[in-house]
């Protein structure tokens, strides 16, 4: 029986979730694909926290994200989401694709952050 694609993706997301987890020095990065937005957030699973977040529906990026195509618009997240990072003393994480491929938009937003000093 073929699995579909959102059972296949929760299959290999409890995989990966596994192995990684936040902790405060080094959150969990985790991302979310909708098929209108994408959404960032850093995550201390150790207190069940999330400290930074930031997605397309953000004020500061909203209409600019209109203008743009979706893998533009995940560059723009996760530009922003590395500048909070910074501004709350994060310099490190360890990155959470959730299940989903590294590619397209969900590495237009890990390379993002890293461009901009986050380490993943």
């Amino acid at each position: 029986m073929a699995l579909t694609k959102q059972a296949r993706r929760l299959r290999v997301k409890k995989r990966v979730r596994k192995k990684i987890s936040g902790t405060p020095e080094r959150p969990r990065l985790s991302v979310f694909r909708s098929n209108k937005h994408i959404y960032g957030q850093l995550i201390d699973d150790e207190a069940g926290q999330t400290l930074v977040a930031f997605s397309t529906r953000n004020k500061e990026v909203a209409e600019q994200a209109a203008q743009a195509n979706k893998s533009d618009q995940a560059e723009m997240v996760g530009k922003y989401l590395a500048q909070r990072c910074q501004d709350k003393g994060i310099t490190q994480a360890v990155f959470d694709r959730n299940g989903y491929r590294y590619h397209g938009r969900i590495r237009r937003l890990a390379e993002a952050a890293r461009k901009e000093g986050l380490k993943l």
